[in-house]
């Protein structure tokens, strides 16, 4: 296990480098933190945890995991906790609540982590799941609906009504609309990680990956001297968005597309090492 820990110690030195390279390369000037960025920080006073959650990154077993540390006993296992439960935003308190000095001091002296994963493969997964699933019902009025009208040719009354059946291409047009961000930041699911959590201001001591999900998630559990009964749960999803599905999804966004795409999620691509996909037609 030491050496485990060590090899685990040298891969999040090397990913925290590249992140502050990276962010020092690109960002001119560091702005101050507003209550409004530290929605998506949840805090873990037990056992001094902060934890940045990225939407289709594992975040439902992120906030599981998080409810059973600060749950003082009322929870043994993340995997008892219905998923709904675990995004109901009572359940867990995020850093915008507290007050400035209390912010300050948790920033300063919490274990700060954030979870990321592929930009597209995330993408797409946020598009299977919010538009291609029936249940979503408020999705697609709230977004559907309004990608239809803009980005359809001729939409018949029911597609304009019910927002259910947005095709990939379109969801794509919605994000490179500039009205899009004009009017509403990005809702959370395709909005950017580094957007969502700051990393270029907030210095995390981890940062996980999907890829590598179930090692990062113990090696974060073990360095806050968590209980070792307390474990991340296995992912046993078959459901799950992969590479050669992502590439199936780009094979009709045309190279132009493509591009502005990637362009628009580029810096998560940088700040987290990830190649630009062999897919993409954009070289």
């Amino acid at each position: 296990p030491q050496f485990e820990q060590s090899s685990l110690q040298a891969v999040h030195q090397q990913r925290r480098e590249l992140l502050s390279n990276v962010c020092s390369r690109y960002t001119r000037k560091r702005r101050l933190l507003q209550p409004d960025d530290l929605r998506h920080l949840v805090v873990d006073d037990t056992h001094g945890l902060l934890y940045c959650y990225v939407p289709k990154v594992a975040c439902t077993n992120w906030k599981r995991v998080m409810m059973v540390l600060t749950g003082q006993g009322k929870y043994q296992d993340p995997l008892e906790i219905p998923a709904h439960e675990a995004h109901v935003a009572s359940n867990l308190r995020t850093l915008s609540e507290y007050s400035v000095p209390e912010i300050n001091y948790r920033l300063r002296s919490y274990l700060k982590f954030i979870f990321v994963r592929e930009p597209f493969e995330r993408l797409v997964s946020a598009y299977r799941n919010k538009f291609t699933l029936s249940y979503n019902t408020a999705f697609h009025k709230r977004y559907g609906t309004k990608i239809i009208r803009r980005h359809r040719q001729e939409p018949s009354d029911r597609a304009l009504e019910r927002g259910d059946d947005v095709r990939f291409e379109e969801f794509v047009y919605y994000l490179l609309d500039p009205r899009t961000q004009q009017e509403e930041p990005f809702n959370e699911h395709w909005e950017r990680v580094h957007s969502l959590c700051h990393p270029c201001i907030i210095h995390y001591d981890v940062v996980g990956k999907y890829e590598t999900l179930a090692e990062d998630a113990n090696y974060i559990l073990q360095l806050v001297g968590a209980d070792t009964s307390v474990k991340f749960p296995a992912s046993s999803k078959t459901t799950r968005t992969t590479d050669d599905m992502t590439a199936q999804f780009f094979q009709d966004i045309s190279p132009f597309y493509q591009r502005r795409l990637f362009n628009l999620y580029k810096m998560d691509y940088l700040l987290f090492n990830y190649s630009i996909p062999s897919y993409l037609r954009i070289r």
